[in-house]
Order: C-alpha cells, then structure tokens, then sequence
C-alpha cells in the first residue's frame, strides 16, 4: 500500500498530456495544474477544444503518431511523463467502424509508446475502459476479472494495455492503466465539461434535454436482466477521476519497478431510468424518455469493484454522489451554451 504523503515538488516531472482538450483529458490537465505539475498538451482538436485549455498551458496541435514532432515536444518540454487520453471512444460507432478504432486507439497508442522509449520517458499513464471486461462473469467486477471484450472499442484498448506490458518489460519504464467505469459530470468550477456535439453518454444527453437542447432522451434496450430492464452502469465524477491520475503519477514516480491496473469507478450503479429520474429530481422537470432497441456491443451491467485502487493510492473520491454528478453537468451545459454564443 502506498504511504500517503505530499508529492514534493523536486519530485514532479513535467507531463504531456494527449487529448488533453477532450472530456476527460482537459480535467486532467486542470488537475494536474492545480496541483502544481509542469503539463502540456498535443490534441488534433478533431473532438477537443482550445477554450478547455487552462491560460500558460501550451497546447500542440497533432497527431499522436507523428514521431518527429513528439520528440520535439519531448525536447521542448522536457517530457518525462505521459497521459494518454487521445483516441475514439463510442461504442456502437466500434462495431460500425471498427478499422478506424484500431487506427486511432491501437495503431496510434503503439506509435506514441515508441515515441515515449525513444525520447526516455519514464511513466506513462493510460486511459484504458472496463469495456476490457466485455459481459462480466460477476458483479461488480474486478480487475483480474477475465477479460473479453464484446466490441472493437474494448479490443482496441486491451491490446494497448498489452502492448504497455511488453514495452514495460522490455525497456524500463513503468505505466498505469486505468479501466474506467462510466464518466460523467463537469469541473465543480465549471472550467470544462463534456463539449462534444453529438456526444453519447447518457448523462450529458440527458442535461442537454433537460436544458432545450434535445427534444427526448433514447432508452436503448428495456429487456436486460436487470431491476428495471434497462441498463446498470458505474458513474464517476471525471473531476474524482482526474485526480486518480495524478496520484496514479505520483505513485509511478514513488516505485518506478511497479506498473499498475486499477479499475476507476465508485462500486454502485444506476440503471438508465434511474439516472433519467436523478436528472428530473434535480431539474424539477421531466424529460421525455424514448425507448428503442439494444445498441451492438452494450452489455447488461457493468460495475466496478474499486477495492484495489482505493488500497493503492490516497484516492477518496469528493463527487460520489449522483445528484451532485448531475448537478455539475447541468451547470457546464448552462457555462457551454455561453461560450457558444458568444463564439
């Protein structure tokens, strides 16, 4: 178990951050900022946005496979550290396409590890999914689970899982996986949140309806094994999630012969109609529910066991709590329409 102790600042290193204008990246990035670290940025802005960038972050625009600029911006900032956020994330749009998920999340991932051992970098954190796990044998689930993915998604990101082990072995670094459960909610200062147009997760849907911008909220499937038919999943606050990764870091940087997995995720989960009916308790409104057939590649439940992570690292989550998740995407869904309209 980690003894928990202030990281000094002799010991941060400085850390490049990828798809650090997306969703979950740009809360790292704040994260990691607030608590002092030296962070870059290298986002292609094709699902990321320049606004989510604190001011004094740089910000490198390409592409995580360009070997030549990654040892630029390893040079220039002195690199010894890596987030890895950057890639395609839907599940239905997997199964759909699955050649241009192994491109983004697998080809690229391999492309940036040689880059990371060519230009001497240390750690390597990984932003890695429970989609691992495919349809789990028990629940909640754990991370020596068997894994077997169910789509091209949860493929993609198990064989960079695979490939972090190797490299590790081979040549010296060590690296953190992360597996997350299902994301949500917004930085309680409102300083980013989910902006994707189009986005999927449910509860960013579920604010946009709530707030005018949707007309209804589909229910992809009411026949699971479930209490109430509908799908069961794991929501963690990104902003709990962020702080993971910097005390995943942290405890890289302590032990630099250990590699880490850890599941990222509360231990509880909620069906969709549960989360619908948080959504409407918090809004005083009721949002019009659509139900519509099984999505590909969706299994019935998912939740996390959380016990090593929480044995590993000084992690105890501020934002465990579904109305106060709902409650902070409501309030960046209000801040985002502001940017917008004043863009």
């Amino acid at each position: 178990m980690l003894v928990q102790r202030p990281m000094s600042d002799a010991r941060k290193v400085p850390v490049l951050v990828t798809g650090g204008a997306g969703y979950i990246g740009s809360h790292a990035v704040l994260a990691l900022k607030d608590a002092g670290w030296e962070v870059a940025v290298i986002d292609n802005l094709s699902t990321g946005f320049e606004f989510a960038i604190p001011d004094g972050v740089p910000l490198y625009r390409g592409d995580i496979a360009d070997a030549e600029s990654l040892a630029r911006i390893f040079a220039e900032q002195g690199t010894k550290a890596i987030m890895h956020f950057a890639g395609s994330i839907i599940v239905p749009e997997s199964v759909e396409q699955p050649l241009r998920y192994y491109e983004n999340n697998t080809v690229k991932s391999r492309a940036l590890i040689e880059a990371a051992v060519a230009g001497g970098v240390d750690h390597f954190i990984f932003s890695s999914t429970a989609a691992t796990y495919g349809v789990p044998e028990t629940s909640p689930v754990a991370e020596d689970s068997p894994k077997s993915p169910i789509n091209p998604y949860g493929w993609s990101k198990l064989m960079t899982e695979q490939m972090l082990a190797d490299a590790a072995a081979a040549h010296g670094f060590n690296f953190c996986a992360l597996r997350y459960f299902n994301v949500a909610g917004a930085d309680p200062e409102a300083r980013s949140g989910q902006s994707t147009a189009g986005a999927t997760h449910l509860i960013k849907v579920a604010c946009e309806a709530a707030t005018g911008k949707r007309d209804s909220v589909a229910v992809f499937g009411t026949d699971y094994d479930t209490p109430d038919g509908t799908g069961v999943r794991d929501y963690i606050h990104v902003s709990d999630l962020a702080n993971a990764h910097v005390l995943a870091l942290e405890a890289l940087i302590e032990q630099p012969q250990r590699s880490l997995t850890m599941n990222c995720g509360y231990g509880r989960g909620f069906s969709v109609l549960e989360v619908l009916n948080a959504v409407d308790r918090v809004t005083n409104a009721t949002i019009e529910r659509r139900m519509e057939p099984r999505r590909a590649g969706d299994p019935a439940e998912l939740v996390s066991d959380p016990g090593r992570i929480r044995a590993t690292l000084p992690w105890r989550p501020q934002h465990d709590d579904l109305g106060t998740i709902i409650e902070h995407a409501l309030q960046w869904e209000r801040r985002l329409s502001e940017i917008r309209g004043s863009a």
